[in-house]
């Protein structure tokens, strides 16, 4: 039985180069991860991050939304970075809208822009944890 953390990597094909220089950034701390990701964007990142192993499902269009949205129905992913290009009119949007959607539902962490998966890839809520930190939050007097 596999007791990595799973994440899924998914981006839109106007974000599929920023999902690629995420992954080469770091790619150290994807190592610890069992990666699925569709299937363009999948080899893509295969191709900048040889010593990472992902499991590539269908293309976004061909059903691999549903693939990962079954994952998470399933409570087997631990994460979601989807790299949503918000300006290109996506014939398969009810396909996106129902992925995130069931994340929500879920409560599973989800980032959809590089900042967030950022902040994401750092968090331990990514591993299994319930609570993300021990440090206490920020004030806002203090900033």
């Amino acid at each position: 039985m596999n007791t990595r953390p799973m994440l899924a990597l998914v981006a839109h094909d106007a974000k599929k180069d920023a999902m690629v220089d995420f992954a080469v950034r770091n790619e150290e701390k994807l190592l610890p991860f069992t990666l699925v990701a569709t299937g363009t964007t999948g080899g893509r990142i295969e191709e900048g991050c040889t010593r990472l192993n992902i499991t590539r499902l269908k293309s976004g269009p061909l059903g691999g939304d549903q693939q990962i949205g079954a994952l998470i129905a399933e409570g087997r992913l631990n994460g979601l970075i989807f790299f949503v290009d918000p300006l290109s009119p996506m014939p398969h949007d009810v396909d996106v809208k129902a992925l995130m959607r069931l994340a929500l539902v879920y409560d599973l962490p989800m980032a959809l822009n590089l900042a967030t998966a950022e902040i994401l890839l750092r968090s331990a809520r990514l591993t299994g944890l319930k609570t993300t930190s021990t440090t206490p939050e920020i004030s806002v007097s203090a900033i």
